[in-house]
């Protein structure tokens, strides 16, 4: 059989848009839910009641053709019948023991299991090879599913040890909190509560994706290829949560590359890059908790995104303006000493503030500053070149540094402009990272201008000579280790 063209982004944009419409603060969770559907994996929701689980499920099933569509609260008093169908009766009659699945679970392509870790073991045991095989044993033969993708939503993330298999089945994690504050306005103007069944658009308008879509993306996965980047940051996570005693098991790392390779796929790359590594967050995050520590990593670690400090550069900084003070603030010789120049420049400054409240204020600035003026050393030239070249050297280092970052910033905005996937939020951290990095260069360059204009307005003293004009030793700062 001869699979169909891959979905376009275009077309998958616009699944993603019916999806979160009126979703505040769900973008992760609607493009994860999405994603791992098309890649036939599934996907946990952790957190409270009424955060719009259920609401993205109903509206998950609607994106793909064909697809029946199966709810289901778990208690601990659940039944199997609930989830698998009732028996029937007239199987009994012959002696064998059969339910009849039509319109339950194992006919489901979407299904959304509420509470998922209250059910009973005998649930629980019958769901790990529902989900893991897409197969389901009804009597003595075991039946394919047509399942999709199960979307699970759970108060908190089990304890039991019983039920870490279970858990394990869930690929990607994806924590869903109450809506914070910056939205709070928006969700009270949403009019009547979700029920589900919205989205943006009317219903002619979506293209939902079809058995050939799903097997055209499959087999576009299987030939992306694996980049060195992507190697090398998979190898670096993997000794990164060794340390943390956080641990993915080998079926879970070959899950993760399978969804990287249906993300690229869809967003036609053939090879997966460090930039994919973002998934990792939601597949190795055992707890909501871990979910922020790992996408720190993926932006400090693997983006390796610019520091917005400098500490070498912050101390040579300070250096310059503070010799530049000392330096202005130098008495000439002969003065009476420094602590006499001192008072004379004190005397001088006092002349220019009573200035404001005399009768002729122009011209007692004028004697004021030119008092001022006699009673600083004057500096020669090759000592002021000396100090703006020291200072500039720097300038230029910082202008190189500026340069790099922007570069950086701008290549990686080129590449996120065509990540369909990756939550906006996360795409606006990592940019940000940058933004704070050249903000913070900026200000830094700026104070070194002011510092070098300060030395090149030192007065002169014209008459020095050679002996006494000497280059002055470089301004002592301790440079970073």
């Amino acid at each position: 059989m001869t699979t169909s063209a891959l979905p376009s982004p275009t077309r998958l944009r616009a699944l993603l848009k019916f999806l979160g419409d009126g979703l505040l603060e769900r973008d992760a969770a609607v493009r994860l839910a999405l994603m791992a559907a098309l890649a036939g994996e599934h996907v946990l929701l952790i957190g409270p009641p009424g955060t719009a689980k259920s609401a993205l499920a109903r509206r998950l099933h609607r994106a793909f053709a064909g697809a029946r569509y199966f709810e289901r609260l778990l208690t601990r008093f659940s039944t199997p019948e609930e989830l698998f169908g009732p028996l029937s009766l007239k199987a009994l009659e012959h002696d064998r023991y059969e339910r009849l699945t039509e319109g339950f679970l194992p006919t489901a392509g979407i299904a959304f299991l509420d509470e998922v870790f209250k059910a009973n073991s005998a649930i629980l045991n019958a769901l790990l090879t529902l989900l893991n095989e897409r197969e389901f044993d009804n009597g003595t033969q075991r039946l394919k599913a047509p399942l999709i993708s199960v979307l699970a939503a759970s108060n908190e993330v089990p304890s039991d040890e019983a039920l870490q298999a279970f858990h394990d089945r869930f690929l990607v994690r994806v924590p869903v909190a109450p809506v914070g504050d910056a939205a709070f306005a928006a969700l009270l103007g949403l009019g009547s509560p979700a029920t589900g069944e919205g989205g943006s658009g009317p219903e002619a308008d979506l293209q939902p994706l079809n058995e050939g879509d799903r097997a055209a993306v499959a087999e576009g996965a299987s030939r992306v290829n694996l980049g060195e980047d992507f190697i090398a940051g998979c190898q670096a996570l993997r000794v990164w949560l060794a340390r943390r005693q956080m641990v993915m098991s080998d079926r879970r790392w070959r899950q993760f590359v399978h969804l990287a390779q249906t993300a690229a796929a869809t967003e036609q790359r053939a090879e997966l890059d460090v930039l994919d590594l973002w998934l990792a967050a939601y597949v190795a995050s055992a707890q909501p908790r871990d979910l922020p520590l790992l996408l720190q990593w993926f932006i400090d670690d693997a983006l390796q995104a610019p520091p917005t400090t400098a500490p070498w550069l912050e101390r040579a900084v300070e250096a310059f303006e503070k010799q530049l003070g000392i330096e202005q603030q130098t008495p000439a010789e002969g003065s009476g000493g420094p602590d006499d120049g001192a008072g004379k420049l004190a005397l001088a400054r006092a002349i220019g503030m009573h200035a404001q409240t005399d009768a002729e204020p122009g011209l007692q600035r004028i004697v004021s500053g030119r008092l001022e003026e006699r009673l600083r050393k004057r500096w020669g030239l090759h000592h002021i070149e000396a100090r703006v070249a020291q200072v500039a050297q720097i300038e230029e280092e910082v202008r190189t540094w500026r340069r790099a970052v922007q570069a950086e910033r701008d290549l990686l905005a080129q590449r996120l402009s065509t990540r369909l996937w990756m939550p906006t939020e996360l795409q606006t951290q990592a940019l940000q990272r940058h933004d704070a990095a050249l903000t913070q260069l900026a200000g830094w360059a700026q104070r070194l201008a002011a510092a070098r204009e300060g030395f090149a307005q030192l007065p002169v003293d014209e008459v020095a000579g050679d002996s006494a004009d000497a280059a002055p030793a470089a301004v002592a700062w301790a440079s970073a280790a």
